[in-house]
């Protein structure tokens, strides 16, 4: 899970890229890194750490230039280390940059493939470097000083080729202008805008809606899956389906990822946040009529609009039992178990009142770890609950997620090989109630029919793109578990990627 953000535009973009950044930070919060062109030349800045601390003044003064590329981390293959920070970049053809979200399922295939057909070296276990010497082996075939649209789409189109997965890509190519592709599943979002200036248009992809909005950006649409879009060096935009492509926009976007305030594939987050709410408070008035639930509590913050629409259907009191910190950042993307139990009561604290002697309906968007709320239940009952039920507006995630979200094994998954009856048992609740996942579906879907499904791979373990089997899981359980990458945090070798200044 990640966030990025290119500008092609008639004024400097640092700052620009500086406040989409701060906009999406919510997506990551292991790196950032940005690259700007300026009279010919690349300037980067990347490390480990939120966009606030990377980006200090002596660092934007050097990132200059009117074309820009920017990204937010948190590591779901490769490691977590600086010189992991993107963007990547390659001097080779052009000199082309590029920033990533999501994950290649068949990198491991593609960087021998490179190493021993396209003879490129790899340096780090990043499958975006991967990504990237993929798109300048086939930018290379071209062979011309100048690149037209039609040789940017030629590419990309043998990109589409060779890789497979959920990805959301935006490159910059030296002299030449910014390219944004997605998957041909649609599966990792990407949105675009545009403003008009006296001096001419300018252009701003993203994650997400927010960051366009919210930078004085028109927003125009998706990008569709399979399509690439071109600005070249006079602001002028082109765009082609170099592949053939199918809508399924990953579901767990609209249940946590993506912020309340943003629209993706035509669909309000927000909006579905309601609709949640509205089909599991049905859910609760059709399998449990006679509950003795007293009031209904959100987990802050995700969870506040699904909890009210509960709250409003059951005809109950909706009430702030926790105050969040909001000096601490999201639990579930933060790396390492030990980190994430810590967090939570930092995170939260309850407020004891709301609780003494209530029988508590708790609602948060998801349960992937089961680590937030085991400890927010013991803080109910600490309060002076009576009874805490807990509800989902999820369903029960039991299958690692391969697209770019940081739910790499089966064994970290507190559903996984359990039944809801043992989930319930194991955070402590005295009710626990899923959503179901048919009406899931229909809840977001209502929003938009034109999409008639979704990549609900970490609920019912159907993986639509990448040919995923078991041998596959197993590889990618080994390598990203908790004690792997701890050991890979400790490490502190430098390497050529980690630069202190920009270069």
């Amino acid at each position: 899970m990640c966030g990025i953000v290119g500008i092609s535009a008639t004024v400097n973009v640092n700052q620009l890229l500086f406040d989409a950044l701060t906009v999406l930070q919510h997506r990551g919060q292991d790196a950032a890194g940005m690259v700007t062109q300026g009279d010919g030349h690349f300037f980067l800045r990347k490390d480990n750490g939120l966009v606030r601390d990377v980006f200090r003044t002596r660092h934007m003064k050097k990132l200059s230039g009117n074309v820009g590329i920017a990204h937010v981390r948190y590591p779901t293959a490769g490691t977590s280390s600086s010189a992991e920070a993107q963007p990547f970049y390659v001097n080779s053809p052009y000199g082309i940059a590029l920033a990533h979200n999501g994950n290649l399922t068949n990198a491991d295939a593609i960087k021998e493939e490179l190493y021993k057909t396209d003879l490129r070296h790899i340096n780090t276990r990043s499958d975006s470097e991967v990504l990237l010497n993929v798109l300048a082996h086939e930018l290379s075939k071209v062979a011309k000083l100048e690149l037209r649209p039609d040789d940017i789409f030629t590419a990309v189109r043998q990109v589409y080729q060779r890789c497979e997965g959920g990805y959301a890509v935006i490159s910059m190519i030296n002299g030449h202008g910014i390219l944004a592709f997605r998957d041909p599943y649609g599966i990792r979002p990407l949105i675009y805008g545009k403003r008009e200036t006296g001096k001419g248009v300018e252009y701003m992809f993203a994650s997400e809606s927010v960051a366009i909005t919210a930078s004085g950006f028109e927003l125009v649409r998706d990008v569709a899956p399979g399509e690439c879009i071109f600005v070249d060096g006079n602001n002028e935009l082109h765009s082609f389906h170099c592949i053939e492509g199918v809508s399924r926009p990953c579901m767990f976007e609209y249940v946590y990822l993506a912020r309340p305030d943003s629209i993706i594939d035509g669909i309000s987050v927000y909006q579905a946040h309601l609709r949640m709410g509205q089909t599991l408070a049905n859910k609760i008035l059709r399998e449990w009529s006679d509950h003795d639930i007293d009031v209904v509590m959100p987990i802050p913050d995700t969870s506040r609009n699904s909890a009210l629409e509960i709250a409003t259907r059951l005809g109950l009191p909706y009430r702030e039992g926790f105050v969040k910190n909001r000096y601490i950042g999201r639990t579930f993307i933060m790396p390492g178990q030990e980190v994430r139990e810590k967090s939570v009561r930092q995170k939260l604290n309850a407020i004891g009142q709301e609780f003494e002697g209530k029988n508590v309906l708790l609602v948060d968007d998801s349960i992937v770890r089961g680590t937030t709320c085991q400890q927010i239940i013991e803080m109910a009952r600490e309060g002076g609950a009576r009874k805490v039920y807990f509800c989902s507006a999820a369903p029960a995630i039991r299958f690692p997620n391969v697209y770019g979200i940081d739910m790499p094994t089966s064994e970290e998954l507190i559903a996984h090989g359990r039944t809801e009856k043992e989930v319930e048992k194991a955070i402590g609740a005295d009710r626990l109630i899923y959503q179901d996942l048919t009406d899931l579906k229909k809840a977001v879907s209502s929003l938009r029919p034109q999409i008639d499904d979704f990549d609900c791979s970490v609920f019912d373990g159907k993986y639509v793109a990448g040919g995923i089997n078991k041998d596959y899981l197993n590889r990618l359980a080994a390598s990203r578990n908790e004690k792997t990458r701890s050991s890979e945090q400790s490490d502190s070798v430098m390497d050529i990627h980690n630069e202190e200044e920009v270069a």
